[in-house]
């Protein structure tokens, strides 16, 4: 799925939080946390797939200063070579 731009306009120091932490619970391999004690439950997990959080932060960043996190670039290929008309 491509990013949707749901980061732009936070600060960067927000974005970059934001990657680390997805970045941690990626490490971590954790995406839901679970915690149980004398009959509480506490169940957290993260908004989104780190993969999804990963490219919308990429996004953010691109769009924030292309000069150091690179420019968005995309890519059109067509072939014609297997084209039988109509």
């Amino acid at each position: 799925m491509a990013a949707s731009g749901i980061f732009i306009g936070l600060a960067e120091s927000d974005i970059l939080a934001i990657r680390d932490k997805a970045v941690a619970m990626l490490k971590e391999g954790k995406t839901i946390m679970s915690y149980s004690d004398s009959g509480t439950n506490v169940n957290k997990q993260f908004v989104m797939p780190v993969k999804e959080v990963m490219s919308e932060c990429k996004m953010a960043l691109q769009q924030l200063d292309p000069a150091t996190y690179g420019k968005r670039t995309t890519i059109i290929r067509t072939d014609y070579r297997s084209f039988d008309g109509f």
